[in-house]
């Protein structure tokens, strides 16, 4: 089925969209969130909730790109459902995923508003774009799925010292075209 007759479904509150969203995009949702959390149960929870907040979002939005949007979806509520399981427990390859990322665009817990946000967003992607699209597409598997650098080499093909120092490269980039943004670190 294609992504425009399945918006259609969840415009029209029938119950068929669920089932179409999980035969269509089950699997990258079951990525996405298994990127995160380390624990089975809590994944395919999260993936649930990945449904239900998809039917409870459409309408009112909809979507141009559907699986960004689920995409979007089941990171955001993986990374609510880590912040919550982390009182005692880390998962190490997403620590480590953000942790790296922090150094290039920590300093705000909280943006100020949703346009700081926007222009946030807006100045990654752009960056994002200039980047050639083996560095984007590493970049992205690490900061967006999560992926850890033994999945990336797999993926890829490339070594774990040269994945490394590609991802070391594009954050210093990111930083800099942060900071000529003139986007707060």
């Amino acid at each position: 089925m294609d992504d425009h007759t399945i918006i259609e479904l969840y415009w029209a509150r029938a119950e068929d969209a669920i089932q179409e969203t999980a035969a269509k995009y089950g699997r990258l949702c079951r990525v996405i969130v298994g990127n995160i959390l380390i624990n089975p149960d809590d994944s395919e929870e999260c993936v649930n909730d990945t449904y239900w907040g998809l039917w409870n979002a459409m309408p009112p939005h909809r979507p141009h790109r559907l699986a960004v949007f689920i995409g979007r979806v089941a990171r955001n509520l993986a990374l609510k459902k880590f912040d919550y399981l982390t009182a005692a427990k880390r998962n190490p390859t997403a620590l480590c995923s953000l942790e790296e990322l922090g150094d290039c665009v920590s300093g705000r817990t909280a943006p100020e508003s949703e346009l700081e946000n926007r222009r946030i967003e807006e100045a990654i992607t752009g960056f994002l774009q200039q980047q050639r699209e083996e560095q984007r597409n590493v970049f992205l598997l690490r900061y967006w799925y999560f992926e850890s650098i033994d999945s990336i080499c797999r993926r890829t093909g490339f070594g774990k010292s040269k994945i490394k120092s590609m991802l070391r490269r594009t954050r210093q980039k990111l930083r800099e075209h942060l900071e000529q943004e003139e986007i707060e670190l």
